[in-house]
């Protein structure tokens, strides 16, 4: 009878999936025509994201994080909503020398508080809200110069060029994650969330 652990020649290590806990410690929301954020006291979403925000529909047009298409090309939005955490923005901002990155200058949708490495989750990952909503992690959010200048320019930098350069620097594998609403409702601030680790595997082939 055959082992089903048994693992196949040069077959990678595969770690299990796991259970995390965390706790929404704010929502925000970008207006239609400005990604930087605001903070609310609801954050109703839809399957095509937060209604009227800036990253909102169920597809929006390529830039330079998709060079295999011709910028400007339709093709579905995994982008709804920007995850942050606030002790990878506290490392951040020590890097730059500031005292504070706030979630809203970034345009930060969700600052989840309770997770360990946030940015490093697996896409894939499952946040489940315990008033309903359910959200899927599509991947890292890459730091770019765009929020950089938004820093620069909120926290009061003397060179608002040097800190759009340094914050792709300073919060390489910190900046969060992008995901899209699977299972819509509200999300309040303060609520439970239970993340949800898939299994995990180094595809070597």
């Amino acid at each position: 009878m055959l082992d089903p652990t048994l693992r196949r020649e040069g077959e990678p290590e595969i770690l299990p999936g796991r259970k995390l806990a965390a706790r929404v410690a704010g929502i925000y929301t970008a207006p239609s025509d400005h990604f930087v954020t605001r903070a609310v006291e609801a954050l109703p979403l839809g399957f095509e994201g937060i209604d009227g925000d800036f990253h909102a529909g169920h597809t929006r047009r390529s830039g330079g994080r998709e060079p295999w298409y011709p910028r400007g090309t339709e093709m579905r939005n995994e982008r709804q909503l920007s995850i942050v955490a606030p002790d990878e923005l506290a490392i951040v901002a020590g890097r730059m020398g500031l005292s504070e990155i706030k979630p809203e200058w970034i345009g930060a949708n969700l600052l989840l508080d309770g997770v360990p490495m946030l940015s490093m989750l697996p896409s894939g990952t499952m946040l489940f809200f315990k008033g309903g909503v359910t959200i899927k992690i599509d991947g890292q959010n890459a730091p770019c110069r765009i929020a950089g200048r938004s820093i620069a320019e909120h926290a009061g930098m003397a060179d608002h060029d040097a800190g759009s350069l340094m914050f792709p620097k300073a919060a390489k594998r910190l900046r969060g994650l992008v995901g899209w609403v699977e299972k819509p409702g509200a999300i309040f601030a303060g609520e439970e969330v239970s993340v949800r680790v898939p299994e995990q595997w180094i595809y070597r082939a």
